[in-house]
Protein backbone atom coordinates (compact mmCIF):
# COMPACT_ATOMS: atom_id res chain seq x y z
CA UNK A 1 0.00 0.00 0.00
CA UNK A 2 2.55 2.20 0.81
CA UNK A 3 3.44 2.55 -2.92
CA UNK A 4 -0.27 3.87 -3.37
CA UNK A 5 0.71 7.05 -1.49
CA UNK A 6 1.23 9.52 -3.27
CA UNK A 7 1.64 13.51 -3.63
CA UNK A 8 -1.48 15.76 -4.85
CA UNK A 9 0.70 16.73 -7.76
CA UNK A 10 1.20 12.94 -8.65
CA UNK A 11 -2.28 12.30 -8.62
CA UNK A 12 -3.00 15.47 -10.60
CA UNK A 13 -0.95 14.11 -13.35
CA UNK A 14 -3.38 10.68 -13.36
CA UNK A 15 -6.15 13.05 -14.97
CA UNK A 16 -5.80 12.63 -18.51
CA UNK A 17 -7.21 14.85 -20.75
CA UNK A 18 -10.57 13.53 -22.12
CA UNK A 19 -11.45 11.88 -18.96
CA UNK A 20 -14.92 11.66 -17.13
CA UNK A 21 -13.91 12.25 -13.17
CA UNK A 22 -16.27 12.13 -10.94
CA UNK A 23 -16.24 14.13 -7.56
CA UNK A 24 -17.59 13.42 -4.03
CA UNK A 25 -18.50 16.37 -1.94
CA UNK A 26 -21.56 19.10 -1.02
CA UNK A 27 -21.66 22.59 -0.16
CA UNK A 28 -19.71 24.22 2.59
CA UNK A 29 -16.41 21.63 2.17
CA UNK A 30 -18.43 18.34 3.32
CA UNK A 31 -16.29 15.78 2.39
CA UNK A 32 -14.84 17.70 -0.26
CA UNK A 33 -11.16 16.34 -1.27
CA UNK A 34 -9.92 19.69 -1.71
CA UNK A 35 -6.23 19.46 -1.85
CA UNK A 36 -6.87 16.71 -5.02
CA UNK A 37 -8.76 19.95 -6.67
CA UNK A 38 -5.95 22.44 -5.83
CA UNK A 39 -3.54 20.37 -7.27
CA UNK A 40 -5.69 19.54 -10.43
CA UNK A 41 -6.41 23.16 -10.99
CA UNK A 42 -2.81 24.08 -10.54
CA UNK A 43 -1.60 22.00 -13.23
CA UNK A 44 -4.39 23.02 -15.84
CA UNK A 45 -3.28 26.79 -15.18
CA UNK A 46 0.72 25.90 -15.22
CA UNK A 47 0.59 23.23 -17.84
CA UNK A 48 -2.68 23.37 -19.87
CA UNK A 49 -3.82 19.94 -18.87
CA UNK A 50 -5.87 17.98 -18.39
CA UNK A 51 -7.88 19.63 -20.95
CA UNK A 52 -12.00 18.50 -22.12
CA UNK A 53 -12.78 16.88 -19.03
CA UNK A 54 -16.24 15.74 -18.52
CA UNK A 55 -16.97 16.19 -14.64
CA UNK A 56 -20.12 14.51 -13.05
CA UNK A 57 -21.00 15.79 -9.37
CA UNK A 58 -24.24 14.66 -7.31
CA UNK A 59 -24.24 17.44 -5.25
CA UNK A 60 -23.11 21.18 -5.31
CA UNK A 61 -19.74 22.28 -4.30
CA UNK A 62 -17.78 25.21 -3.79
CA UNK A 63 -17.68 28.23 -1.65
CA UNK A 64 -19.12 30.79 -4.35
CA UNK A 65 -15.68 31.90 -5.44
CA UNK A 66 -12.64 29.79 -5.52
CA UNK A 67 -12.69 26.35 -3.90
CA UNK A 68 -15.12 23.05 -5.19
CA UNK A 69 -16.23 23.09 -8.57
CA UNK A 70 -15.14 26.81 -9.28
CA UNK A 71 -11.23 24.93 -9.85
CA UNK A 72 -12.64 23.27 -12.44
CA UNK A 73 -14.16 26.60 -13.92
CA UNK A 74 -11.61 27.40 -16.59
CA UNK A 75 -11.39 27.54 -20.49
CA UNK A 76 -10.50 24.60 -21.83
CA UNK A 77 -10.38 22.39 -18.90
CA UNK A 78 -13.89 21.06 -19.46
CA UNK A 79 -16.02 19.53 -22.06
CA UNK A 80 -18.74 18.51 -20.23
CA UNK A 81 -20.90 19.08 -16.96
CA UNK A 82 -23.15 16.59 -15.81
CA UNK A 83 -24.17 17.97 -12.53
CA UNK A 84 -26.84 18.01 -9.44
CA UNK A 85 -26.33 21.31 -7.79
CA UNK A 86 -23.97 24.42 -9.05
CA UNK A 87 -25.17 27.18 -7.35
CA UNK A 88 -21.96 26.80 -4.77
CA UNK A 89 -19.80 27.51 -8.25
CA UNK A 90 -20.86 31.09 -10.01
CA UNK A 91 -17.55 30.15 -12.56
CA UNK A 92 -19.11 27.62 -13.42
CA UNK A 93 -22.54 28.77 -13.95
CA UNK A 94 -20.78 31.58 -16.14
CA UNK A 95 -19.39 29.44 -18.15
CA UNK A 96 -22.72 27.66 -18.97
CA UNK A 97 -24.56 31.13 -19.73
CA UNK A 98 -22.00 31.56 -22.10
CA UNK A 99 -21.90 28.27 -23.84
CA UNK A 100 -18.31 27.61 -22.95
CA UNK A 101 -19.11 24.20 -22.28
CA UNK A 102 -22.01 21.27 -22.64
CA UNK A 103 -23.93 21.57 -19.36
CA UNK A 104 -26.46 19.45 -18.38
CA UNK A 105 -27.79 18.82 -15.03
CA UNK A 106 -30.23 15.75 -13.48
CA UNK A 107 -31.44 15.41 -9.54
CA UNK A 108 -28.98 14.78 -7.75
CA UNK A 109 -30.31 11.33 -6.62
CA UNK A 110 -30.53 9.98 -9.74
CA UNK A 111 -26.62 10.97 -10.53
CA UNK A 112 -25.91 8.98 -7.04
CA UNK A 113 -28.15 6.23 -8.30
CA UNK A 114 -26.39 6.34 -11.79
CA UNK A 115 -23.00 5.76 -10.29
CA UNK A 116 -23.98 2.65 -8.52
CA UNK A 117 -25.91 1.39 -11.41
CA UNK A 118 -22.90 1.74 -13.59
CA UNK A 119 -20.40 0.11 -10.94
CA UNK A 120 -23.01 -2.78 -11.07
CA UNK A 121 -22.54 -3.21 -14.48
CA UNK A 122 -26.26 -3.00 -14.96
CA UNK A 123 -28.05 -0.81 -18.22
CA UNK A 124 -28.05 2.53 -16.61
CA UNK A 125 -30.77 4.00 -14.27
CA UNK A 126 -34.39 3.25 -14.94
CA UNK A 127 -36.56 5.01 -12.49
CA UNK A 128 -39.91 7.43 -12.20
CA UNK A 129 -37.76 9.83 -10.76
CA UNK A 130 -37.76 13.35 -12.90
CA UNK A 131 -40.64 12.28 -15.10
CA UNK A 132 -42.22 15.49 -15.88
CA UNK A 133 -39.88 17.55 -15.11
CA UNK A 134 -36.85 19.10 -16.85
CA UNK A 135 -35.37 16.34 -16.79
CA UNK A 136 -37.36 14.47 -18.70
CA UNK A 137 -36.81 14.47 -22.77
CA UNK A 138 -40.18 15.60 -23.48
CA UNK A 139 -39.02 18.78 -21.43
CA UNK A 140 -35.26 19.23 -22.31
CA UNK A 141 -33.52 15.68 -21.21
CA UNK A 142 -31.64 17.76 -18.62
CA UNK A 143 -29.24 19.63 -21.29
CA UNK A 144 -29.24 23.59 -19.81
CA UNK A 145 -27.85 25.54 -22.78
CA UNK A 146 -27.33 24.88 -26.19
CA UNK A 147 -24.07 23.30 -26.34
CA UNK A 148 -25.43 20.34 -24.74
CA UNK A 149 -26.74 18.23 -27.22
CA UNK A 150 -26.53 14.84 -26.42
CA UNK A 151 -29.57 12.81 -25.50
CA UNK A 152 -28.34 11.66 -21.78
CA UNK A 153 -31.77 9.93 -20.92
CA UNK A 154 -34.62 8.72 -22.33
CA UNK A 155 -38.33 7.50 -21.83
CA UNK A 156 -38.87 3.98 -21.61
CA UNK A 157 -41.87 1.82 -21.31
CA UNK A 158 -42.49 -1.03 -18.64
CA UNK A 159 -45.99 -2.74 -17.68
CA UNK A 160 -47.81 0.11 -19.10
CA UNK A 161 -45.95 3.14 -17.38
CA UNK A 162 -43.26 5.74 -18.40
CA UNK A 163 -39.79 5.52 -17.17
CA UNK A 164 -36.69 7.69 -17.74
CA UNK A 165 -33.32 5.70 -18.25
CA UNK A 166 -30.61 7.56 -17.62
CA UNK A 167 -27.43 6.38 -19.58
CA UNK A 168 -24.55 4.57 -18.42
CA UNK A 169 -21.10 5.72 -19.55
CA UNK A 170 -17.40 5.19 -18.24
CA UNK A 171 -15.85 6.64 -15.33
CA UNK A 172 -11.98 7.16 -16.08
CA UNK A 173 -11.31 8.82 -13.03
CA UNK A 174 -12.89 8.99 -8.90
CA UNK A 175 -11.95 11.39 -6.89
CA UNK A 176 -13.18 10.63 -3.07
CA UNK A 177 -12.34 11.59 0.57
CA UNK A 178 -12.24 10.43 3.65
CA UNK A 179 -10.28 10.49 7.34
CA UNK A 180 -8.10 7.84 7.43
CA UNK A 181 -6.83 5.17 5.07
CA UNK A 182 -4.88 1.95 6.30
CA UNK A 183 -1.83 -0.06 4.71
CA UNK A 184 -3.89 -1.63 2.38
CA UNK A 185 -6.05 1.02 1.11
CA UNK A 186 -9.17 1.13 3.42
CA UNK A 187 -10.38 4.38 3.93
CA UNK A 188 -12.82 4.94 6.78
CA UNK A 189 -14.61 8.74 7.33
CA UNK A 190 -14.74 8.45 10.91
CA UNK A 191 -14.28 12.40 11.30
CA UNK A 192 -16.32 12.94 8.03
CA UNK A 193 -19.78 14.49 8.47
CA UNK A 194 -21.49 12.65 5.77
CA UNK A 195 -20.57 9.57 4.09
CA UNK A 196 -22.35 11.31 0.36
CA UNK A 197 -21.52 9.46 -2.40
CA UNK A 198 -17.56 7.75 -2.07
CA UNK A 199 -18.42 4.14 -2.46
CA UNK A 200 -20.24 4.22 -5.37
CA UNK A 201 -18.41 6.63 -6.98
CA UNK A 202 -15.36 4.23 -6.17
CA UNK A 203 -17.46 1.44 -7.43
CA UNK A 204 -18.10 2.93 -10.70
CA UNK A 205 -14.77 3.98 -11.34
CA UNK A 206 -13.13 0.84 -10.64
CA UNK A 207 -15.41 -1.12 -12.39
CA UNK A 208 -15.58 0.60 -15.95
CA UNK A 209 -11.45 0.17 -15.74
CA UNK A 210 -10.67 3.64 -14.28
CA UNK A 211 -8.63 4.94 -10.71
CA UNK A 212 -9.50 6.02 -8.02
CA UNK A 213 -7.51 8.79 -5.91
CA UNK A 214 -8.27 9.07 -2.43
CA UNK A 215 -7.66 12.35 -0.22
CA UNK A 216 -7.39 11.34 3.62
CA UNK A 217 -5.95 13.15 7.04
CA UNK A 218 -3.89 9.93 7.47
CA UNK A 219 -2.52 6.74 7.11
CA UNK A 220 -2.44 3.90 9.33
CA UNK A 221 -1.39 0.19 9.73
CA UNK A 222 -3.77 -1.65 8.22
CA UNK A 223 -6.32 -3.76 11.50
CA UNK A 224 -6.35 -0.46 13.35
CA UNK A 225 -9.43 0.74 11.31
CA UNK A 226 -12.34 -1.46 12.58
CA UNK A 227 -14.78 -2.72 9.61
CA UNK A 228 -17.41 -0.70 10.35
CA UNK A 229 -15.50 2.15 9.94
CA UNK A 230 -14.58 1.34 6.48
CA UNK A 231 -16.62 2.62 4.22
CA UNK A 232 -14.58 2.41 0.74
CA UNK A 233 -12.54 -1.28 0.56
CA UNK A 234 -8.72 -0.78 -0.75
CA UNK A 235 -9.33 -2.76 -3.40
CA UNK A 236 -11.03 0.06 -5.05
CA UNK A 237 -8.59 2.49 -4.18
CA UNK A 238 -5.37 2.94 -6.36
CA UNK A 239 -3.85 6.27 -5.17
CA UNK A 240 -3.77 7.80 -2.06
CA UNK A 241 -2.96 11.41 -1.08
CA UNK A 242 -2.56 12.82 2.82
CA UNK A 243 -3.10 15.84 3.90
CA UNK A 244 -2.52 16.30 7.28
CA UNK A 245 -3.89 19.85 7.65
CA UNK A 246 -7.41 18.18 6.38
CA UNK A 247 -10.74 20.23 7.55
CA UNK A 248 -14.03 18.91 8.57
CA UNK A 249 -15.51 21.74 6.43
CA UNK A 250 -14.58 24.94 5.00
CA UNK A 251 -15.05 26.89 8.42
CA UNK A 252 -14.63 23.59 10.57
CA UNK A 253 -11.30 22.32 11.70
CA UNK A 254 -12.91 18.95 13.67
CA UNK A 255 -16.16 19.92 15.84
CA UNK A 256 -16.91 15.94 17.73
CA UNK A 257 -20.99 17.36 17.46
CA UNK A 258 -21.00 16.83 14.16
CA UNK A 259 -20.04 13.00 14.06
CA UNK A 260 -21.44 12.10 17.56
CA UNK A 261 -23.08 12.71 20.44
CA UNK A 262 -20.05 14.43 22.25
CA UNK A 263 -18.94 17.71 21.81
CA UNK A 264 -20.75 20.93 22.50
CA UNK A 265 -23.73 21.14 20.57
CA UNK A 266 -24.61 24.88 20.11
CA UNK A 267 -28.03 26.49 20.64
CA UNK A 268 -30.37 27.07 17.53
CA UNK A 269 -30.60 30.39 16.42
CA UNK A 270 -34.10 31.73 15.32
CA UNK A 271 -34.35 33.53 12.32
CA UNK A 272 -34.38 37.39 12.66
CA UNK A 273 -36.14 37.62 9.50
CA UNK A 274 -39.91 38.27 10.65
CA UNK A 275 -41.12 37.28 7.15
CA UNK A 276 -39.18 34.27 7.49
CA UNK A 277 -40.71 33.38 10.45
CA UNK A 278 -44.00 33.55 8.90
CA UNK A 279 -43.36 31.65 6.12
CA UNK A 280 -42.11 28.84 9.01
CA UNK A 281 -44.71 29.00 10.87
CA UNK A 282 -47.52 28.80 8.24
CA UNK A 283 -45.94 25.90 7.12
CA UNK A 284 -46.02 23.87 10.15
CA UNK A 285 -49.17 23.67 10.26
CA UNK A 286 -48.68 20.87 8.21
CA UNK A 287 -46.86 18.96 10.82
CA UNK A 288 -48.15 15.94 12.23
CA UNK A 289 -46.82 13.66 15.09
CA UNK A 290 -44.36 10.91 13.89
CA UNK A 291 -43.47 12.07 10.30
CA UNK A 292 -40.88 11.57 8.65
CA UNK A 293 -39.35 14.54 7.20
CA UNK A 294 -37.29 15.93 5.19
CA UNK A 295 -35.82 19.99 4.56
CA UNK A 296 -34.22 22.18 1.61
CA UNK A 297 -32.05 24.71 1.98
CA UNK A 298 -33.18 28.43 2.50
CA UNK A 299 -36.65 29.38 3.65
CA UNK A 300 -38.31 26.44 3.67
CA UNK A 301 -34.71 25.12 6.58
CA UNK A 302 -36.38 27.75 8.86
CA UNK A 303 -39.60 25.22 9.44
CA UNK A 304 -36.27 22.66 11.28
CA UNK A 305 -35.10 25.67 13.20
CA UNK A 306 -38.16 26.33 14.41
CA UNK A 307 -38.87 22.78 15.66
CA UNK A 308 -35.28 22.39 17.06
CA UNK A 309 -35.98 26.22 19.42
CA UNK A 310 -39.30 25.00 20.18
CA UNK A 311 -38.02 21.99 21.70
CA UNK A 312 -40.01 19.37 19.57
CA UNK A 313 -37.67 17.71 17.70
CA UNK A 314 -38.53 13.96 19.31
CA UNK A 315 -41.78 14.64 17.94
CA UNK A 316 -40.71 13.99 14.36
CA UNK A 317 -37.97 11.83 12.41
CA UNK A 318 -35.88 14.57 10.23
CA UNK A 319 -33.91 13.93 7.51
CA UNK A 320 -31.83 15.66 4.92
CA UNK A 321 -30.34 14.50 1.16
CA UNK A 322 -26.65 13.99 2.29
CA UNK A 323 -27.29 10.85 4.82
CA UNK A 324 -28.28 12.66 7.80
CA UNK A 325 -31.15 11.46 10.35
CA UNK A 326 -31.66 13.56 13.86
CA UNK A 327 -29.57 16.18 15.19
CA UNK A 328 -29.79 19.20 14.98
CA UNK A 329 -29.59 20.73 11.06
CA UNK A 330 -27.37 23.42 10.35
CA UNK A 331 -28.90 25.82 7.99
CA UNK A 332 -25.88 28.14 6.38
CA UNK A 333 -22.94 27.07 4.02
CA UNK A 334 -22.70 24.28 5.92
CA UNK A 335 -25.98 22.44 5.29
CA UNK A 336 -25.85 19.08 4.75
CA UNK A 337 -24.65 18.69 8.03
CA UNK A 338 -25.92 18.50 11.54
CA UNK A 339 -24.88 18.61 15.47
CA UNK A 340 -25.59 15.41 17.25
CA UNK A 341 -26.44 13.56 14.63
CA UNK A 342 -28.87 10.28 15.30
CA UNK A 343 -27.96 8.02 11.93
CA UNK A 344 -25.29 9.22 8.98
CA UNK A 345 -25.88 6.43 6.03
CA UNK A 346 -24.33 7.32 2.87
CA UNK A 347 -26.54 9.35 -0.15
CA UNK A 348 -27.28 6.29 -2.13
CA UNK A 349 -28.99 4.55 0.18
CA UNK A 350 -30.99 8.00 1.66
CA UNK A 351 -31.99 8.67 -1.74
CA UNK A 352 -33.32 5.04 -2.20
CA UNK A 353 -35.22 6.08 0.92
CA UNK A 354 -36.87 8.95 -0.78
CA UNK A 355 -37.11 7.53 -3.88
CA UNK A 356 -39.23 4.97 -2.50
CA UNK A 357 -41.85 6.81 -0.45
CA UNK A 358 -40.53 7.16 3.03
CA UNK A 359 -40.94 10.62 3.31
CA UNK A 360 -44.73 12.39 4.65
CA UNK A 361 -43.61 15.90 4.65
CA UNK A 362 -40.97 17.85 2.50
CA UNK A 363 -39.94 21.45 3.27
CA UNK A 364 -38.61 22.74 0.02
CA UNK A 365 -37.62 26.07 -1.31
CA UNK A 366 -40.18 27.71 -4.06
CA UNK A 367 -38.26 30.30 -6.52
CA UNK A 368 -41.02 30.01 -9.39
CA UNK A 369 -45.03 28.78 -9.25
CA UNK A 370 -46.95 28.75 -11.52
CA UNK A 371 -51.00 28.10 -12.67
CA UNK A 372 -50.41 24.38 -13.32
CA UNK A 373 -48.70 23.90 -9.69
CA UNK A 374 -45.36 23.74 -11.21
CA UNK A 375 -42.50 25.07 -9.58
CA UNK A 376 -39.24 26.26 -10.46
CA UNK A 377 -35.91 25.78 -8.49
CA UNK A 378 -33.36 24.88 -10.77
CA UNK A 379 -32.78 27.54 -13.83
CA UNK A 380 -33.20 31.37 -12.64
CA UNK A 381 -32.25 34.54 -15.01
CA UNK A 382 -30.50 32.38 -17.27
CA UNK A 383 -28.36 30.49 -14.64
CA UNK A 384 -27.99 26.95 -14.18
CA UNK A 385 -28.47 26.25 -10.81
CA UNK A 386 -29.83 22.78 -11.07
CA UNK A 387 -32.09 20.93 -8.92
CA UNK A 388 -29.80 19.04 -6.18
CA UNK A 389 -31.98 16.85 -4.16
CA UNK A 390 -35.13 18.25 -4.35
CA UNK A 391 -37.02 16.47 -7.61
CA UNK A 392 -35.89 13.00 -5.87
CA UNK A 393 -37.80 14.49 -2.66
CA UNK A 394 -40.34 16.62 -4.04
CA UNK A 395 -41.85 13.85 -6.45
CA UNK A 396 -42.03 11.64 -3.63
CA UNK A 397 -42.75 12.95 -0.72
CA UNK A 398 -46.62 11.81 0.39
CA UNK A 399 -47.21 15.88 1.60
CA UNK A 400 -44.72 18.61 0.08
CA UNK A 401 -44.65 22.04 1.18
CA UNK A 402 -43.28 24.64 -0.68
CA UNK A 403 -42.03 27.76 1.14
CA UNK A 404 -40.87 31.08 -0.14
CA UNK A 405 -41.40 34.62 -0.40
CA UNK A 406 -44.52 36.03 -2.97
CA UNK A 407 -42.09 38.03 -4.59
CA UNK A 408 -38.74 39.40 -4.56
CA UNK A 409 -36.06 41.91 -5.08
CA UNK A 410 -37.43 45.26 -3.00
CA UNK A 411 -40.21 44.68 -0.95
CA UNK A 412 -41.22 46.18 2.16
CA UNK A 413 -42.94 44.13 4.76
CA UNK A 414 -43.70 44.89 7.93
CA UNK A 415 -45.44 42.08 10.51
CA UNK A 416 -46.65 43.26 13.23
CA UNK A 417 -49.10 40.79 15.85
CA UNK A 418 -52.08 41.89 13.86
CA UNK A 419 -50.86 41.26 10.69
CA UNK A 420 -48.77 41.34 7.78
CA UNK A 421 -48.52 44.81 5.84
CA UNK A 422 -47.28 45.05 2.38
CA UNK A 423 -45.75 48.48 1.84
CA UNK A 424 -44.22 47.51 -1.34
CA UNK A 425 -44.70 44.88 -3.68
CA UNK A 426 -41.03 43.09 -5.08
CA UNK A 427 -40.17 43.92 -9.01
CA UNK A 428 -39.83 40.25 -9.50
CA UNK A 429 -42.76 38.18 -9.38
CA UNK A 430 -42.45 34.70 -8.49
CA UNK A 431 -46.11 33.03 -8.82
CA UNK A 432 -46.69 33.74 -13.03
CA UNK A 433 -48.26 32.24 -15.72
CA UNK A 434 -45.84 30.12 -16.70
CA UNK A 435 -42.22 28.76 -14.69
CA UNK A 436 -38.89 28.90 -17.00
CA UNK A 437 -38.06 25.40 -16.32
CA UNK A 438 -40.49 22.74 -14.24
CA UNK A 439 -38.35 20.89 -11.82
CA UNK A 440 -41.38 20.09 -9.86
CA UNK A 441 -44.44 18.83 -12.18
CA UNK A 442 -48.02 19.93 -10.52
CA UNK A 443 -49.41 17.11 -13.30
CA UNK A 444 -47.12 14.03 -11.78
CA UNK A 445 -48.31 15.50 -8.46
CA UNK A 446 -51.80 14.65 -9.43
CA UNK A 447 -51.32 11.78 -10.68
CA UNK A 448 -49.13 10.34 -7.75
CA UNK A 449 -51.97 12.18 -5.62
CA UNK A 450 -49.73 14.02 -3.55
CA UNK A 451 -51.00 16.77 -1.23
CA UNK A 452 -49.05 19.61 -2.09
CA UNK A 453 -48.87 23.26 -0.81
CA UNK A 454 -47.53 26.84 -1.46
CA UNK A 455 -46.98 28.68 1.40
CA UNK A 456 -45.68 32.40 1.19
CA UNK A 457 -45.76 35.35 3.85
CA UNK A 458 -49.17 37.27 2.44
CA UNK A 459 -50.83 34.22 1.08
CA UNK A 460 -51.09 29.91 0.97
CA UNK A 461 -52.24 28.12 -1.90
CA UNK A 462 -52.89 24.16 -2.68
CA UNK A 463 -52.52 21.91 -5.85
CA UNK A 464 -55.94 20.64 -6.60
CA UNK A 465 -57.75 19.01 -9.59
CA UNK A 466 -59.09 21.95 -10.75
CA UNK A 467 -55.84 24.15 -10.52
CA UNK A 468 -53.54 26.20 -7.83
CA UNK A 469 -56.43 27.40 -5.14
CA UNK A 470 -55.90 29.98 -2.97
CA UNK A 471 -56.98 28.94 0.59
CA UNK A 472 -55.66 31.49 2.95
CA UNK A 473 -54.04 35.28 3.39
CA UNK A 474 -52.54 36.54 6.09
CA UNK A 475 -54.23 39.25 8.84
CA UNK A 476 -53.44 43.16 6.90
CA UNK A 477 -53.23 41.55 3.74
CA UNK A 478 -55.46 43.48 1.11
CA UNK A 479 -56.53 40.35 -1.19
CA UNK A 480 -56.77 42.18 -4.59
CA UNK A 481 -54.05 44.77 -3.94
CA UNK A 482 -51.22 42.85 -2.33
CA UNK A 483 -52.38 40.08 -4.22
CA UNK A 484 -54.45 38.90 -6.82
CA UNK A 485 -52.96 41.67 -8.82
CA UNK A 486 -49.85 40.35 -8.40
CA UNK A 487 -49.79 37.10 -10.17
CA UNK A 488 -49.62 36.10 -13.37
CA UNK A 489 -52.91 33.73 -13.41
CA UNK A 490 -56.25 33.73 -11.51
CA UNK A 491 -56.80 31.21 -8.77
CA UNK A 492 -59.37 29.01 -7.79
CA UNK A 493 -61.06 30.42 -4.77
CA UNK A 494 -63.70 28.93 -2.66
CA UNK A 495 -63.23 29.53 0.35
CA UNK A 496 -60.22 32.09 1.32
CA UNK A 497 -59.32 31.87 5.05
CA UNK A 498 -57.00 33.86 7.30
CA UNK A 499 -53.91 33.31 8.96
CA UNK A 500 -54.37 32.36 12.61
CA UNK A 501 -52.31 35.00 14.65
CA UNK A 502 -50.12 32.53 16.17
CA UNK A 503 -48.24 32.47 12.73
CA UNK A 504 -47.84 36.16 13.05
CA UNK A 505 -45.98 35.75 16.92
Amino acid sequence: MQDKVISAAAAARMVKSGATVAITGSGGGLVEPDALFAAIERRFLDEGTPRDLTLVHALGLGDRDQRGTNRFAHDGMLRRVIGGHWTWSPRMQALAREERLEAYAFPSGAITHLLREIGAGRPGLITHVGLGTFADPRHGGGRMNSAAQDALVEVIRLDDADYLRYKPFAVDVGIVRGTYADTVGNIAFDDEPADLDGYVLALAAHNSGGIVIAQVREVVPAGTLGPRSIKIPGVLVDAVVVVPEQMQAYKTRFDAALVSRQGLRPATAPSTDPVKRVIARRAALALTDGATLNFGFGASAQVATMIAERGESSRYWMTIEQGIHGGSMIDDDRFGMAYHPDVIIDSASQFDFYSGGGLDIAFLGMAEMDQAGNVNVSRLNGNVNGPGGFIDISQNAKIVVFCGTFDAKGAEIEVTPDGVFIRRAGSIPKVIAQVAQITFSGKEAQRRGQRVLYVTERATFALTPEGVELIEIAPGVDLQRDVLSQMGFRPVMRHVGVYDKGVLA
